[in-house]
């Protein structure tokens, strides 16, 4: 019998137990920390549209891709942050004068964010 594709382009197998199995590894990607917008991502794409994430994964591509979109994320984050406390007066002399209502609105406006950099970036293709 003569040699498999995967023989033939220099696969090897090995036997565990009963069974032959190939010796697949994947291959070199570098490694780059992935923020929380990236790691939300990836749980998205693992979850939602399984064929893409692996498609990357496979193809070495899947830590540049979510390096991307959690730099992508953050920035949008930030910034639609300080607008919206800048259209919204909250300024460091609220912060100053009366902390609770500093932080009441600030956490209305990152929980308001955050939505937007969901559904902007982290949950579409």
């Amino acid at each position: 019998m003569g040699k498999s594709l995967f023989e033939q382009m220099s696969g090897t197998y090995e036997q565990q137990g009963d069974y032959i199995l190939p010796n697949l590894t994947l291959p070199a990607e570098e490694k780059q920390s992935i923020g929380i917008w990236g790691q939300r991502h990836a749980r998205y794409l693992k979850q939602h549209h399984k064929i893409l994430y692996y498609n990357l994964l496979t193809s070495g591509k899947l830590n540049a891709h979510l390096t991307e979109i959690d730099r992508q994320a953050e920035g949008l984050f930030f910034r639609l942050v300080n607008q919206m406390a800048e259209r919204e007066g909250v300024t460091e002399r609220l912060k100053a004068e009366n902390q609770m209502e500093w932080v009441r609105q600030m956490n209305s406006i990152r929980n308001r964010v955050s939505e937007i950099v969901y559904a902007k970036i982290i949950f579409s293709l």
